[in-house]
């Protein structure tokens, strides 16, 4: 007979919300090895709960995604007050990283070798996670659904226990350029990216997507590192190439100035900007929403401040439970409601696990989703893996944004 058992929430606030992670993965492509080191994580504490770690850029250049770690605790939280999940409740220890590899790993290694938990839960970051990923590889903890789009998550040979959530920024960036090809096929493309492996993926998903025309098309191109006080000088020197199109590769701090400046010197020009950096709430609101017009980006999660999703069911679903158990919570933010979508995954992950919490089996249910499709998913876009194929998403679909909200542009979307 299953014993209901009880379990904590914890969110640690370094100086406000705390966090962990450790080594530093030197080399990539290297399969991941038994060892021992290894380390079998328990299946449940001794107090029955299902005890996962978390790193979260709460603070630094990339404290907007903050909000994933909050919401997320919110809604464990929740569901602990209805009894968790198969009669246990989660604890969620999330803690600060700051966008910082060298502290992610240090992070990591406490959560795992003196906190014990099971899994590392929906850690945010290309950098933070490359620097990670060896090490819960070796240690066989999960790196269950890794918050970017890198293509590296899609490893299950190489790296058997990292399973990644967001779409292929790969897919994005060859979305971006087929619509340009469809709307600009003599366009002239700049490029504004961030000197890492997320602005280099996004940016060979492009190049990709151009084909042989990538060479002629893309004029200039300007990277930026997380630590810089600002683009601005960069954004001047990609409007002296005179491109008539540009791609804003960037996370939420970069992306608001990037959409500021270029309207601030009266570019013209048709502006592209990453998913990542999509947010009304706490990028567009910034950069001065009537300055944001025009922008076109990629969905596949519904966003708060389209009126078509107003009545939806699973919209005001959403917002009742942001009023409810997250009310500082920010429903202009989308990145809530991809959040939202997240902590769902990972409870129906939990559910399908059944009484086997173990590391291994919890990977298992992680790479066999079937068609599974949280209400806060667009219409027609359904998550799938399998031991061979770790890709969530495969469609996306492009949207517009009008001055107040991001608005679909009918017919266009993109499948991997």
């Amino acid at each position: 007979m299953r014993r209901a058992v009880s379990c904590w929430l914890t969110v640690l606030v370094a100086v406000s919300v705390g966090a962990g992670c450790r080594p530093s993965e030197s080399k990539e492509g290297a399969s991941a090895q038994k060892s021992e080191q290894t380390r079998a994580a328990p299946a449940v504490t001794e107090k029955q709960e299902i005890k996962l770690g978390q790193v979260m850029p709460y603070s630094g250049p990339a404290a907007a995604y903050g909000t994933i770690g909050r919401l997320e605790s919110a809604y464990f939280a929740m569901l602990n007050r209805k009894g968790g999940v198969n009669g246990r409740k989660i604890n969620l220890i999330s803690l600060d990283d700051s966008y910082s590899p060298p502290k992610a790993v240090e992070q990591v290694r406490k959560l795992v070798e003196q906190d014990k938990v099971l899994a590392i839960f929906n850690p945010v970051g290309t950098p933070s996670n490359t620097a990670i990923r060896k090490y819960l590889n070796d240690k066989q903890v999960p790196q269950l659904f890794v918050s970017t789009g890198a293509s590296k998550w899609d490893d299950p040979k190489n790296y058997p226990w990292t399973i990644g959530f967001n779409p292929s920024y790969r897919l994005e960036g060859r979305t971006y350029a087929e619509h340009i090809l469809k709307t600009h096929p003599k366009g002239k493309v700049a490029v504004l990216y961030q000197s890492d492996d997320f602005g280099k993926d996004l940016l060979a998903g492009l190049k990709d997507g151009f084909g042989d025309k990538a060479a002629s098309m893309i004029v200039a191109e300007a990277t930026y590192e997380v630590t810089d006080p600002t683009i601005d000088s960069q954004i001047v020197t990609l409007k002296g190439s005179k491109a008539d199109v540009v791609v804003l590769i960037t996370t939420p701090k970069f992306g608001a100035q990037a959409v500021r400046k270029t309207q601030d010197l009266g570019w013209k020009a048709t502006r592209y900007i990453a998913n990542v950096s999509a947010s009304v709430g706490a990028v567009l609101v910034p950069a001065g929403l009537e300055k944001a017009k025009g922008l076109i980006t990629v969905e596949y999660v519904k966003d708060p401040t389209d009126p078509r999703w107003a009545d939806d069911p699973a919209m005001k679903e959403w917002r009742a439970f942001m009023k409810s158990e997250y009310p500082s919570g920010d429903t202009r933010d989308g990145i809530n409601a991809f959040a939202y979508v997240v902590a769902q995954t990972l409870e129906h992950v939990l559910t399908q696990c059944g009484d086997d919490l173990s590391a291994k089996n919890l990977m298992k249910q992680a790479a066999s989703l079937k068609d599974f499709a949280p209400p806060m998913l667009l219409p027609g876009v359904k998550m799938n893996t399998s031991d061979t194929d770790f890709a969530t998403f495969d469609r996306l679909e492009l949207a517009r944004f009008d001055g107040q909200t991001w608005a679909q542009i009918e017919g266009e979307s993109a499948s991997r």
